[in-house]
């Protein structure tokens, strides 16, 4: 595969698309960042890197960092997570509390934020540290020893987050959290708040497109354990726009509030978008069209 020919492909497709779609405004840090950036990347397994556009620019990973957090608490064997958050689409709002309380407590699935807290809820209860857990496999995977959180985008988390705070407090009341509300939302709101790049987005999710094996050659996650967080990529890893996606782009991804866009062809590549304007979704515009070129010109699907 020529990746080079491909990236330059889907850059001249993605070109007239970049600034559309809107920034998340309702996060105050995230309301300052220009629209029209755009950046590609993409990570082989055999260790190449290939890019184009702003891709050495940080940005929030936000919900990205999601499937991250369920990769460290499948990997301590921790099962008992499926009692507490399902593996089913919402079709909902990622941050809808009607179905949460229809459904006693039971978040749909762990990449909508009412699973996310209770993952992070887990992982911190799993560590004492989910933040530092987080940030130690997101320095090693990506390759940036001094990757850190931005500490604006933290506070512009925390500041905002009343939304998030009566998830965790109906949860709580069903019985479904673990550490405190305050200490719990507090981890969630700082994994939400990393930056990184998009090349050190993509050498990370090779985690995934390895299944489950690291950098270093040793291994994280079981197989079935990888499989399971792409299989929940795909149904819901792009809120209530995974139907599309599955539809225009068929690769599993994760979306994150920041503009960032990580996918994953297995035993292949892992690849990351990132153009701050989303759609009424939550997911980036031009990394949706990005995404879509990349496999159209690459033949990649995993239909």
């Amino acid at each position: 595969m020529d990746y080079r020919h491909v990236v330059e492909q889907v850059m001249s497709t993605t070109a007239p698309h970049i600034g559309e779609g809107a920034v998340a405004d309702y996060i105050p840090g995230l309301a300052e960042v220009d629209p029209k950036q755009f950046g590609f990347a993409v990570a082989t397994v055999d260790g190449q890197v290939y890019t184009g556009g702003d891709v050495d620019v940080p940005f929030a990973i936000e919900s990205i960092s999601k499937a991250f957090a369920l990769a460290l608490v499948l990997s301590r064997k921790d099962t008992d997570i499926w009692q507490r958050v399902r593996r089913e689409p919402s079709g909902l709002a990622f941050n809808d509390v009607i179905e949460l309380q229809l459904e006693n407590g039971i978040p749909r699935n762990p990449y909508i934020n009412p699973g996310a807290i209770v993952v992070a809820d887990q992982l911190l209860a799993d560590t004492g540290d989910a933040v530092k857990a987080l940030r130690d496999l997101l320095r090693a995977e990506s390759g940036n020893p001094a990757l850190e959180i931005d500490s604006v985008i933290a506070e512009s988390e925390l500041r905002t987050g009343d939304r998030n705070r009566a998830i965790a407090y109906l949860m709580a009341s069903f019985g479904n959290m673990r550490n405190s509300v305050d200490l719990a939302l507090d981890h969630y709101f700082r994994q939400c708040s990393f930056s990184i790049t998009c090349a050190e987005l993509a050498k990370a999710g090779l985690l995934i497109a390895r299944h489950g094996l690291r950098a270093d050659g040793s291994r994280l996650l079981e197989r079935d354990d990888a499989r399971h967080i792409t299989a929940l990529m795909t149904m819901c890893g792009t809120y209530d726009g995974a139907g599309d996606y599955a539809y225009r782009i068929g690769l599993p991804v994760k979306s994150g509030v920041g503009g960032g866009l990580l996918a994953v062809v297995p035993d292949t590549c892992s690849i990351a978008a990132w153009g701050p304007g989303l759609d009424d979704k939550g997911n980036s515009v031009s990394g949706a069209v990005a995404l879509e070129a990349f496999v159209r010109a690459g033949g990649f699907s995993v239909f």
